[in-house]
């Protein structure tokens, strides 16, 4: 297994509550990092019993709650080296066409999933850019931008989409930081986020379509934001990392 040391070096990590945010928290941690950890929802015991993770309970698309959140996070140790925008929704019944759904569904999806990243992103590039060792952003998209779907979850996509083209923007713009922003495209990956699939017969169905023949997990997103974070990918940044099975393959 491959193993990473964050010691000394601090991160923020938002949608913490559960699912990839918790997973990446507790592996940062793991890993020696100080984290900064903020949801709506209230701490996991996981994260409560580690020592260094400071929680934080707040709305992500109030812009002032995210201001003093990244001076808190900078605080922990004098220093800020990684942004992890994990935060986001999926709201089925509410969120599928544009031709059916209500249009203030597809604002409030957009503040939560983009707003929300441009806020935080905001926040801490003027912090993360005095890190002596040189910065990362790690932001979670998804592989269903990149496809149609016969059951549409059009303000969730489109969100999506605009979170990788913002993305390798920021990128561009602040690599003379050395700050590098990647981004994780998930595929069918069994989070909390997917009560949908709340029977083993459902997820062996969803399963059988994943190349891999398998969901994904928490635990693999979080080995890849560790692995684009880490400096072992000091020289990768502006790119969309598809971690699916191989769902893609279908496409």
């Amino acid at each position: 297994m491959i193993s990473y040391d964050f010691s000394g070096r601090t991160a923020l990590v938002t949608g913490a509550g559960g699912g990839m945010g918790e997973a990446i928290t507790i592996a940062l941690a793991r890993a020696g990092c100080h984290v900064m950890a903020v949801d709506l929802k209230p701490c996991p015991d996981t994260l409560a019993a580690l020592d260094t993770v400071t929680y934080t309970q707040g709305d992500l698309t109030d812009e002032t709650f995210v201001t003093r959140l990244a001076a808190q996070a900078y605080q922990l140790q004098g220093r800020l080296d990684y942004l992890c925008n994990v935060a986001g929704v999926l709201w089925f019944g509410k969120d599928k066409s544009i031709f059916e759904m209500d249009l203030d569904v597809w604002d409030q999806v957009f503040d939560i999933n983009l707003k929300s990243m441009v806020y935080t992103t905001r926040a801490c590039q003027p912090l993360m850019k005095k890190s002596p060792t040189g910065s990362a952003m790690v932001h979670i998209s998804t592989i269903q931008w990149m496809r149609g779907d016969p059951a549409p979850q059009d303000a969730y996509a489109a969100s999506k989409a605009a979170v990788s083209a913002f993305s390798r923007s920021i990128a561009m713009q602040m690599a003379g930081d050395n700050i590098r922003s990647n981004v994780i495209c998930p595929g069918a990956t069994l989070t909390p986020m997917q009560a949908r699939w709340d029977t083993k017969d459902v997820q062996d169905e969803v399963a059988d379509y994943v190349p891999l023949n398998r969901l994904g997990t928490p635990e693999d997103m979080a080995n890849t934001a560790l692995f684009l974070l880490s400096d072992a990918a000091g020289y990768i940044t502006g790119v969309d990392v598809p971690v699916d099975g191989g769902m893609l393959l279908r496409a």
